[in-house]
């Protein structure tokens, strides 16, 4: 099992979500909880459609880190 980051914005009245190795699959939700399952169900899809059309899976190489900055 291969573990891709994925970036969560608030989107003002719900969740957005979308993975940076994968571009063009996306994901809402009301709750982060929601958008995140929602991700990995479309992450699945977007990869079982991939396989079919013989296009190759991309790599998980991106990591998404919090960092403190005074502001």
């Amino acid at each position: 099992m291969t573990q891709y980051a994925i970036i969560i914005d608030d989107a003002g009245s719900n969740f957005a979500a979308y993975a940076p190795d994968v571009p063009g699959c996306v994901a809402t939700g009301q709750t982060i909880q929601e958008v995140t399952q929602r991700m990995e169900t479309a992450l699945e899809m977007h990869f079982e459609l991939m396989r079919e059309s013989g296009e190759p899976i991309p790599a998980a190489t991106s990591v998404a880190l919090n960092v403190s900055v005074n502001a």
